[in-house]
């Protein structure tokens, strides 16, 4: 089911397609279709919601992808532990807290959860 304007893929481009599926496993337990040796589709509840891309290009800069979290404190661990390097530690802001961090490609993201 898609949703008219509604955000429906995000595709991210990775340096290394075998380590940034261990690391999106590890850190959020994402499992993926493969499409051959450079793409990955990101599984969600009811279909694709994402891809990952291997390429030399990567894609700098884009929307920020903001991840939720019932646990903010044990999603923070579990990206640390997968090997991502957080960029900025859990901080408040109306309606919650949240930190960003770098995936091993560089893909800078966040995950917030209510306060």
């Amino acid at each position: 089911m898609h949703n008219h304007h509604a955000i429906d893929y995000v595709e991210f481009t990775v340096k290394d397609l075998i380590e940034a599926k261990r690391f999106y496993s590890a850190a959020f337990g994402w499992t993926f279709n493969g499409y051959g040796a450079e793409y990955a589709g990101i599984r969600g509840k009811d279909g694709e919601v994402g891809g990952l891309h291997q390429t030399t290009q990567l894609r700098q800069g884009g929307p920020l992808v903001v991840l939720y979290s019932n646990d903010l404190e044990a999603s923070l661990s579990a990206v640390q532990s997968a090997g991502g390097t957080v960029v900025q530690e859990p901080f408040s802001f109306p309606g919650g807290r949240r930190f960003h961090f770098r995936d091993p490609s560089g893909n800078e993201l966040a995950v917030w959860s209510p306060a």
